[in-house]
């Protein structure tokens, strides 16, 4: 019988560079945004909760380019989430806040795209959402921005518009939980180690997306990504 050979592992082009990131792992990071955690039936500070997708679910989006996102199967509620991707340079356990960001390598613009669908059946049937999650090309990325070059990601802001029209709108100040807090308690769960990406969670105006929309996302000092959904 012949051997199948892994693929290759997963890459995200580095701005400026012909550096390409590999990546290990997804990690993302569930509710962060207080406003969306109310459109999603919940309120307060709760402690965070993480989920994963597999590596192979990024879809690298060139400057200037339109990328293709295709509609997956078994989903008739695709939807939309903006977010900060953390990309990790350098690994550990049990990390402190304080030390957090001395692991960051840089930062990207993500979307967490969702079979809300799919999701909203596995949570009434207290399973897992890994089919809602973790499907191809569901997590979108522009190139990483080196950390020494994004300025102060803390005090930008982020949103996200479909056909020209704006959906999301906030601040990265507005996390509930910080980026040195989510490095904290990932480091708490995990072993991190460089290559890791952490979507840092969404603000509130999730919703559908269908075949022919555009999507055009940005953070400040991190670039824009454009999508239409094929």
């Amino acid at each position: 019988m012949n051997l199948a050979f892994p693929a290759a592992l997963p890459t995200v082009p580095v701005q400026g560079s012909d550096t390409r990131f590999p990546v290990r792992r997804i990690y993302c990071v569930g509710r962060n945004y207080a406003e969306h955690a109310q459109e999603m039936g919940h309120s307060g500070r709760e402690a965070p909760f993480f989920f994963m997708k597999p590596a192979d679910a990024v879809l690298p989006v060139a400057p200037g380019e339109t990328a293709a996102l295709p509609y997956p199967s078994q989903t008739q509620d695709l939807h939309h989430e903006v977010e900060l991707v953390v990309a990790l340079g350098r690994g550990g356990r049990d990390i402190a806040p304080a030390d957090a960001l001395a692991h960051v390598w840089g930062y990207a613009v993500g979307l967490d795209m969702t079979r809300r669908d799919l999701q909203a059946h596995a949570k009434k049937q207290g399973r897992p959402w890994c089919i809602a999650k973790g499907f191809d090309a569901s997590a979108p990325i522009t190139p990483i921005v080196p950390a020494a070059q994004a300025g102060d990601v803390q005090d930008a802001s982020l949103w996200l518009a479909v056909n020209g029209k704006e959906r999301q709108r906030s601040r990265i100040d507005a996390m509930l939980w910080s980026v040195p807090e989510i490095i904290a308690h990932l480091s708490a769960a995990w072993t991190l180690a460089p290559g890791d990406l952490i979507f840092t969670g969404t603000p509130a105006g999730v919703g559908a997306v269908v075949r022919g929309d555009v999507l055009e996302g940005g953070i400040d000092g991190l670039g824009t990504l454009r999508l239409a959904v094929s």
